[in-house]
């Protein structure tokens, strides 16, 4: 059978589809020649889903910083940065305050407390992800239309198109939110071989209590579970200081599948940077970690 990498990328707005592509390739053969795992070929398709909510794509060669479509956030080759030791204290914090902030904002059948300030906190520092959940965007064909559906509609079309294939499905950021409404409600019929979520906000209490509300079921659980079709390996990469994955570790959120499929969380480095300055949460540099490039690797290659 035959093999592909679908990719799903994440929050604000992108440059063109084709560059993101691009990018994304590179930065997955980085972290494979990395490893002394050099491949050039692989089959990979890129769900890009940014036009959606934004009228023109970033533009790489825009030099002035005040103009809207200035890129901030170009691929950057790995440089010479060196990973920081996992801090145990930081660790702890973050552990803390995940237990803090479940028993805050969830009951204990994962409904939403405070719900007003929690659309609050979406509305102010997530925009796109308050889109999702609440806008609605004119399409040509079919006219106003939930923005979550025609964004979601863009990973179906590639998952089922794909279907006869191994899918290795890696899911950035906000991306993983829509990944996992996909494939927990709307294509039961595809099976994913990996599940692959980088800097995910699953684990926020918000984003739990939704996705529950959504599958419409009434349940006395307290922890979401693995999609049915995932059948093999369900792995989360986080890096300690990326704000948005403050709840790095999803294993104790979600719970294993009837195939026994469970969250593997990793800790990793994300080695991004850019004029100086790293970000943590960036694409690229989750992409090249050792840690993820042999999971790809060992996807192709078994």
């Amino acid at each position: 059978m035959s093999k592909i990498i679908i990719g799903i990328h994440g929050l604000r707005n992108k440059p063109p589809r084709r560059v993101l592509k691009r990018w994304w390739k590179r930065s997955i053969r980085e972290g494979l020649k990395a490893v002394g795992r050099p491949r050039w070929f692989f089959r990979f398709r890129l769900v890009y889903w940014a036009d959606i909510l934004h009228a023109r794509p970033l533009n790489p060669r825009e030099k002035n910083r005040e103009h809207p479509r200035y890129l901030k956030s170009p691929y950057r080759a790995a440089s010479d940065l060196k990973p920081k030791k996992n801090s145990a204290l930081r660790k702890k914090v973050l552990e803390a305050l995940e237990k803090q902030m479940d028993r805050i904002f969830l009951n204990d059948d994962l409904s939403i407390n405070f719900s007003r300030i929690t659309d609050f906190v979406i509305r102010r520092y997530f925009e796109d992800l308050d889109a999702y959940y609440s806008r609605t965007v004119l399409d040509r064909r079919k006219g106003n239309l939930p923005a979550k559906n025609l964004i979601q509609e863009r990973l179906i079309r590639a998952l089922r198109k794909h279907r006869k294939k191994q899918i290795l499905l890696i899911a950035h950021s906000m991306g993983s939110i829509i990944a996992y409404d996909v494939l927990t409600r709307l294509v039961p019929e595809v099976t994913i071989d990996t599940f692959v979520t980088i800097g995910s906000p699953l684990g926020m209490p918000v984003i739990m209590g939704k996705i529950l509300a959504e599958q419409d079921v009434s349940s006395t659980k307290k922890k979401l579970t693995v999609s049915e079709n995932v059948l093999g390996h369900w792995f989360n990469f986080a890096d300690l200081e990326d704000r948005v994955a403050l709840n790095y570790n999803l294993a104790d959120d979600y719970e294993k599948n009837s195939h026994g499929v469970c969250v593997v969380d990793t800790v990793v480095f994300n080695d991004y940077e850019m004029e100086g300055e790293r970000n943590p949460h960036k694409s690229y540099g989750y992409l090249r970690t050792p840690k993820l490039a042999e999971v790809i690797h060992h996807f192709l290659n078994r």
